[in-house]
């Protein structure tokens, strides 16, 4: 939900003021960066001190204000390899201290005219570290950002923003997906074929599986069992996206049907909030969620504890110390947020079907937790071999 002026960069950089403002009626005052006008979204902030690119064109960001708590954004300036998806999807980007001038010898641009570029609408010069503490102690909220030259009151501006559309209760997988399938093929011997329904998918993550030997037919949100299973699949992934899972009915009975076939089935965030709701389970929406490449996650079935990859507001409502009994055979959680316990990860006892709620891929970093790729590979593998045992 955004609206923006067109200038140059020289004008941006006069410093237009800028005003962000919470839908409790906290406000922070700054500068125009990127793009002069008005954006309306939910205000989450991320932990990470690298990346900011990933961050910006992830899908899953879509109708988020995203602020950024290292203090330095931008100092790499944006190139043109590490774009997750086709645009920047953040609603709108808040930052402290912009860098002057980025240094990288892949740099073509600097983010603050990418962000221009694009028309998402952001702001500098904010105290980000007092506006994350504010949003871990309320929770994620409705903000807007406004700026130039010819700012609405604040009272105007505050009622602006809580008429905005809340995040609880958002369908917006279709929004981002693909609207037509498309083939990532294996890099070096082809030994799988994987169709991946696209919630939000990242572009690093069919890369990710096209490295060990696998065809990726990255398929649309709308797609069907039959769409799934005319590629002749050997394994089936679900991928991030953004959004409330329980809006997501269409993926909750496609993952049912690929269950039923008992197909080697793999989910990363959305996908396993898809995998959670196709088992039985709830799920809720965190206080203000994890966001950020520095979360430690325990994956239960070896004891290791890994640093990850986040960006999620909900969270799947699963039994963290028991086995559960489901319409496809037994589930346990398989991975959980040490900071908070907080269900990272499930898995079929029964059946060859397994999720977890950060992200393997990683781009930016850390590559801790890229060993799942390597279990879905094991799965289909097996289930190959039993294929042909049978």
């Amino acid at each position: 939900m955004t609206t923006s002026d067109q200038g140059t960069a020289s004008q941006r950089q006069k410093a237009a003021p800028a005003v962000l403002v919470l839908e409790d009626g906290r406000t922070f005052r700054g500068r125009a960066y990127g793009a002069v006008g008005v954006t309306f979204g939910e205000a989450v902030f991320s932990t990470g001190m690298t990346g900011y690119q990933e961050t910006l064109t992830d899908p899953s960001y879509h109708r988020q204000v995203v602020v950024m708590t290292a203090p330095h954004i931008g100092n790499t300036g944006i190139n043109d390899e590490d774009m997750e998806s086709r645009k920047i999807w953040v609603a709108g980007y808040v930052v402290r201290d912009p860098a002057r001038v980025p240094s990288n010898w892949r740099s073509r641009r600097s983010l603050d005219e990418e962000l221009d570029r694009q028309g998402v609408v952001g702001i500098s010069g904010v105290d980000t570290r007092a506006l994350t503490r504010h949003l871990r102690e309320r929770g994620a909220m409705r903000v807007g950002i406004f700026s130039g030259n010819a700012l609405p009151d604040e009272g105007t501006m505050l009622a602006e923003v809580r008429q905005a559309p809340e995040m609880k209760g958002a369908s917006l997988y279709e929004e981002v997906a693909t609207e037509e399938a498309y083939v990532v093929p294996a890099i070096g011997e082809k030994k799988f074929t994987v169709a991946a329904v696209d919630l939000g998918i990242k572009g690093m993550t069919p890369h990710r599986m096209a490295e060990r030997g696998i065809e990726v037919h990255v398929l649309p949100a709308t797609a069907t069992a039959e769409d799934i299973y005319a590629v002749e699949p050997d394994g089936v992934f679900f991928s991030n996206g953004p959004g409330d899972p329980e809006r997501a009915e269409h993926p909750v009975a496609l993952m049912r049907a690929v269950l039923e076939r008992r197909t080697p089935l793999f989910g990363i965030c959305f996908g396993n909030q898809i995998l959670g709701r196709a088992l039985g389970f709830g799920t809720y929406k965190l206080k203000y969620g994890h966001r950020g490449i520095n979360q430690p996650v325990q994956d239960r079935t070896t004891g290791k504890v890994e640093v990850t990859a986040h960006n999620h507001g909900f969270a799947v409502d699963a039994p963290l110390d028991q086995v559960s009994e489901t319409p496809y055979g037994r589930a346990e959680v398989s991975h959980v947020c040490l900071n908070d316990q907080v269900v990272e990860g499930l898995q079929l006892l029964d059946q060859p079907a397994f999720s977890v709620q950060y992200h393997p891929e990683a781009a930016a970093g850390p590559h801790d937790a890229a060993y799942l790729f390597d279990r879905f590979t094991s799965l289909m593998n097996t289930a190959q071999m039993e294929g042909q045992r049978a």
